[in-house]
């Protein structure tokens, strides 16, 4: 007998019961409370979603240093008739999860992609001025976004986005800058953060939130694969081969820092960020 078909089984089968699970139908967990100098943690998220989906790393600076984690909707989704529901998906998501809330426009911004960028420097600089007043206004000390070969057209055009915005802030500004993935991986991550079973069920949970999507495509059932396949990944290319292989669940970043109107590495090497470690000890400036 083959042990591990029972063992696949058991997946699908949990697969399937998680489908019957409600919708966004949960009590959020208690709020924390936050200090009045805490540091300010920007997740720039391409479509309403990618604040879980990418947000393993700001859940827990929130939950372990009292960060403010504010997530900015840079698009409502490419769907006109959607974009007021996912809105309120996108409220509720980020009510379960504890981050606050920042729209770029009413209806997000419009055309995130490459090709605008190219054919439409107006319309295109419009947008990126939108970015540099709301990093000028939460001056915040971690940025995040996806990095430049995320695959989705608004993933890329995001990562564009916030690129010709740092390059028009005073070169007084700096912040650590984090790079994340989901569409694509990325060809050289630097960090693997550890995600603990509460934190990864609490992410599952707020992208559940988004009832309208997931009922279309569960694909928050199938996060924890990810979270699962990440550890696979990032054993090879961050750090020693093989470490922290002994983790369920990871997220994969880029850390770097933007200073003095350009990029600067901060990592000398890769870096395994365990759950029983303290993810401020990521920022030497904490």
């Amino acid at each position: 007998m083959n042990p591990y078909r029972k063992h696949v089984s058991e997946f699908a089968r949990l697969y399937r019961e998680g489908r019957d699970i409600p919708l966004g139908e949960l009590s959020s967990p208690p709020a924390l409370h936050l200090p009045p100098d805490a540091w300010k943690v920007l997740i720039f998220s391409p479509n309403p979603g990618d604040e879980a989906i990418a947000g393993g790393l700001a859940l827990r600076l929130m939950r372990e240093n009292r960060m403010r984690v504010t997530n900015v909707a840079v698009t409502h989704g490419s769907d006109r008739d959607r974009r007021s529901g996912r809105l309120g998906e996108l409220r509720k998501s980020c009510d379960y999860i504890g981050f606050d809330l920042r729209r770029t426009a009413v209806d997000g911004l419009e055309n995130v992609n490459v090709r605008n960028r190219e054919e439409n420097p107006g319309d295109w600089i419009s947008s990126v001025e939108t970015i540099v007043e709301i990093l000028k206004e939460h001056r915040p000390e971690i940025v995040c976004f996806p990095h430049d070969t995320d695959q989705n057209s608004v993933h890329i055009g995001t990562h564009y986005l916030m690129v010709d915005a740092l390059e028009r802030l005073p070169r007084s500004i700096s912040f650590y800058t984090v790079e994340t993935e989901f569409w694509s991986p990325m060809a050289s991550p630097n960090l693997m953060v550890e995600q603990s079973e509460a934190d990864a069920g609490d992410l599952v949970a707020a992208l559940s939130c988004h009832a309208g999507e997931v009922r279309l495509n569960p694909y928050h059932l199938r996060l924890p694969a990810w979270l699962m396949d990440n550890v696979r990944r990032g054993a090879a290319l961050v750090g020693n081969r093989g470490s922290g292989t002994d983790v369920t669940f990871a997220v994969l970043y880029r850390l770097r820092r933007w200073e003095q109107g350009r990029f600067r590495n901060v990592l000398e090497r890769g870096r395994f960020l365990a759950a029983s470690e303290n993810a401020g000890l990521l920022f030497p400036l904490l």
